[in-house]
């Protein structure tokens, strides 16, 4: 089997143990793996941002800002967003590599059974959609993808009105944007978010707050990345 990033041969694992649990292979190369950073450490309980403080400045300034109950309970993140990181990103998401994806699958599954092993059976996936227009530019939906790794049922109840793109936007724009969620229909489950990028919690609190509006107890997020 070869890297999905680099192509090096990946020389598989013939310990006993391995060879008796039949662990699944692993689709990215030790050199290539050693460069993404796992985020560990002390971190902000609602939106996985490495801190000190059991909050984060960012999410005391949304839990002062809202005139209700924040809609998202919290989100988990994965990754931290160095070099390597987005590089990898920008050829998956924007450059259509849709198997690089599969190079995340083991730790997005680890992070899902780690931390969110009280949700009922009942509870669904969720991913962040794409708009109509930017799912015919990048041919995949990279949160759709995410929602698949998860052992939970997946629902596409949220479709998305076409705007700018996020990452062309500037920190203020995102804060302050419209939402651009809407439902098919309501929901009485509760709801995992899966997305590629945390950065300021807006997406993810726009698409909480429509689920939220149309019947879900409890909106939280699995990130790939905090940006």
């Amino acid at each position: 089997m070869n890297c999905l990033w680099c192509d090096a041969d990946i020389v598989p694992d013939t310990s006993w143990r391995n060879i008796i649990l039949v662990s699944k292979p692993k689709n990215l190369c030790p050199s290539c793996t050693d460069q993404l950073t796992v985020l560990q450490g002390k971190r902000c309980v609602k939106c996985s941002r490495l801190s000190e403080k059991e909050m984060c400045p960012d999410c005391m300034h949304w839990e002062r800002s809202l005139s209700q109950e924040d809609p998202l309970t919290w989100n988990y993140s994965v990754f931290s967003y160095n070099e390597a990181m987005k590089e990898m990103i920008t050829r998956w998401k924007y450059r259509g590599d849709y198997c690089l994806g599969k190079a995340f699958e083991m730790e997005y599954r680890k992070a899902f059974k780690r931390n969110f092993s009280f949700l009922p059976k009942e509870a669904v996936a969720v991913p962040i959609p794409l708009s109509e227009e930017r799912m015919h530019e990048r041919g995949f939906n990279q949160s759709k993808m995410l929602a698949s790794f998860l052992p939970l049922k997946r629902k596409d109840i949220l479709t998305r009105i076409h705007g700018e793109k996020q990452s062309k936007k500037t920190r203020r724009q995102r804060v302050t944007a419209v939402n651009p969620f809407q439902m098919k229909g309501s929901i009485n489950n509760p709801v995992i978010l899966a997305d590629d990028i945390y950065t300021t919690g807006t997406t993810l609190r726009h698409a909480a707050t429509a689920l939220k509006k149309h019947g879900c107890p409890a909106v939280y997020a699995l990130t790939l990345i905090r940006g």
